[in-house]
């Protein structure tokens, strides 16, 4: 889940009762899902995140890139957020990060910027292009794996192979994409004040052409929307829910604050073909924000997936909101 989704999901969240039961699991309405029908607000905000993972013969590189969009009576907004990986040279700038303006007023697609274009559907196939960058992300049709839904709102989870091509390498891989839709909310214009607890959301690649996905929270206010825990792993290419899902932090680490960032994970959970264990150890993490109290910071991971009698090496990012 990223920093977009995890903010606008809370501040949802804060107006629901904790006992709330009207969120939904599985499969959202594709008409809202796929993003062809928007609610006919004046407030909204739309999210499409996708975290690639890949690897060539130099090592692996990670790619988080949160694409957001909203309108705000008549005035219309878009931000990129980016974070860039490789195994060797460790965290790379790339142009383009920050707010930029949606001179088109686009919402039910990503808009493009003067550093990125956008070209498919996530139902079709993306290509993801940027010049400046020398980055071009071709990703497969997406495959929905979880999703919700409450009062309007939507957001749902797919995945799919990718092929990154950057700064003259080509990486076969993977990624991991997010959608949220949420009418009536706006997190680029207009502030909501709200509390988390313990966000730790994990993009994974096992082995070469598998997902996991687990995300762990405190915060009872989240749970109606997206629970406490909430994960799904993808082999190929079929879809393998999390049953009895157990997130354990064996260590943490100072932070410049009060509070500390989780270092190495014990996660177990029964799949369709028994239990699994994963253990994750993180490493090159990038702060990219410090409240004293709390912060967001995006890191890399690795680890080690023993599931139906197959071990799986493990390689991806760690999305931290304390």
């Amino acid at each position: 889940m990223s920093r977009s989704i995890l903010s606008a999901l809370l501040a949802v969240a804060l107006t629901l009762p904790i006992t709330s039961s009207h969120a939904q699991s599985g499969p959202v309405d594709r008409a809202v899902s796929g993003a062809e029908e928007l609610p006919a607000t004046h407030l909204i905000y739309v999210s499409d995140y996708f975290s690639f993972v890949g690897q060539d013969s130099q090592g692996h590189v990670a790619f988080a890139f949160d694409n957001n969009r909203g309108r705000d009576g008549e005035a219309y907004q878009a931000e990129h957020f980016l974070a860039l990986h490789d195994e060797r040279q460790g965290w790379i700038t790339l142009d383009g990060n920050g707010f930029f303006d949606n001179t088109k007023h686009d919402l039910q697609t990503i808009p493009d910027s003067p550093s990125f274009r956008f070209q498919g559907t996530p139902r079709t196939g993306l290509t993801i292009t940027s010049e400046r960058n020398r980055l071009t992300l071709r990703i497969d049709p997406l495959v929905e794996r979880t999703g919700h839904r409450h009062q309007g709102a939507a957001t749902w989870m797919s995945s799919a192979p990718a092929t990154l091509s950057w700064n003259g390498r080509t990486l076969a891989g993977r990624v991991i994409y997010e959608y949220v839709m949420l009418p009536e909310f706006n997190r680029l214009t207009r502030t909501y004040w709200g509390m988390w607890k313990e966000f730790q959301g994990l993009y994974l690649m096992a082995g070469a052409s598998g997902d996991v996905y687990v995300h762990s929270q405190l915060s009872e206010r989240l749970a109606p929307l997206v629970g406490l825990l909430m994960g799904f792993a993808a082999f190929e290419g079929r879809t393998d829910a999390m049953s009895d899902l157990k997130v354990e932090v064996l260590d943490r680490e100072l932070a410049l604050g009060f509070y500390q960032w989780p270092m190495k994970w014990r996660i177990t959970w029964t799949g369709p073909k028994g239990p699994a264990t994963l253990t994750l150890s993180q490493s090159d993490r990038k702060g990219i924000a410090n409240w004293v109290i709390g912060g967001f910071s995006i890191g890399i991971v690795r680890g080690e997936l023993d599931y139906a009698g197959s071990k799986h090496a493990i390689y991806g990012l760690a999305e931290l909101i304390m």
